[in-house]
């Protein structure tokens, strides 16, 4: 503090610029985002690569590609930025009311009917905290999601990041009472005579998705889809048998199927750690834990159909229109 030059005063408000650059992928988007005019947003980068004394990013016409200096700079300004938020958010939670805005990333079937219904508890509690739910671009790299968090399905050792187990997601098949009066229930002596609908998102030879995949390749696939919503809704109407989350059965016209393919798959919630220090980052930290956490039933380790149905159906119920 005795230095009374601000060594990086110079650019800094081109730093802002470039990492909406990197973050947006294009002069035009990123001048959307920051409310400025393209030409700005042009002069702004090149001006930060005329005192920097290097190339960052090459423009065509899709967009903008980084070379390997400008890449490693957005890294190291993205990282700054995250600092510099947790700082503020941590100084405003500290000095006054606990408000702020907090990113989850969470698939959108874990959010509607699990987190939509809890928000409104946690919100007389924390009026000033803004939970921003978002889809996740990538359910394993929350750097990818650029959020402060993600209910994730894969943990790493990793000094940045905070991983928290949460329950298990159990995976059944499922068919609807449609598919059953159209072409019968699905047993394991004719499952050679049924459909499937298939995803890539159970298509890899991991282990964990064998046995399902090995029900697919004895029977025959109607159609692949790849998004969750319409996954379902294809099940639903009667196109073929899915592998759909064990709380799916709540759905009215769904039939849990005795295929020896139930799958349990490990969640965890993974976050910024440095961001758990903004005391809004952690409280909805712990909300989480407890809403997907071992205690609700549809999480536990074991999966169990006959569990009766606790206050966390009232979202799913709510959606379908389910009477209890």
């Amino acid at each position: 503090m005795d230095d009374k030059n601000i060594l990086s005063g110079q650019f800094w408000g081109e730093l802002r610029v470039f990492l909406a650059v990197a973050k947006a992928g294009s002069f035009n988007r990123a001048a959307d985002m920051l409310g400025m005019s393209h030409p700005t947003v042009s002069r702004q980068v090149k001006r930060l690569q005329d005192l920097m004394g290097s190339q960052l990013v090459v423009p065509t016409k899709h967009g903008v590609i980084f070379t390997e200096k400008g890449e490693l700079l957005a890294q190291s300004v993205c990282k700054l930025d995250q600092q510099l938020f947790a700082l503020s958010s941590g100084i405003k939670s500290k000095t006054g009311e606990i408000k702020g805005v907090v990113r989850i990333s969470i698939t959108d079937a874990l959010s509607s009917i699990f987190l939509a219904p809890s928000l409104e508890a946690f919100s007389r509690e924390h009026p000033k905290i803004q939970v921003h739910l978002k889809t996740p671009y990538n359910i394993t790299n929350l750097k990818e999601n650029q959020t402060d968090m993600m209910v994730g399905f894969k943990s790493a050792d990793s000094g940045e990041l905070a991983f928290q187990p949460l329950g298990y997601l159990h995976f059944i098949p499922i068919v609807s009472k449609t598919y059953i009066r159209n072409y019968g229930l699905p047993t394991q002596e004719n499952i050679a005579q049924h459909r499937f609908i298939q995803s890539e998102f159970y298509s890899a030879r991991t282990g964990l998705w064998d046995s399902w995949l090995d029900l697919c390749d004895r029977g025959t696939i109607a159609h692949f889809c790849d998004h969750a919503f319409a996954y379902g809704m294809l099940v639903k109407s009667g196109l073929g048998i899915g592998l759909l989350a064990s709380y799916t059965v709540l759905e009215p016209s769904s039939v849990p199927l005795n295929l020896d393919a139930r799958i349990s798959v490990p969640m965890f919630l993974i976050a910024v750690r440095q961001r758990l220090d903004s005391r809004p980052v952690r409280l909805v930290f712990d909300w989480l834990s407890s809403i997907l956490g071992p205690a609700n039933p549809w999480f536990g380790k074991k999966i169990d159909l006959h569990a009766r149905p606790s206050a966390y159906d009232i979202g799913f119920r709510s959606l379908f229109n389910i009477d209890e």
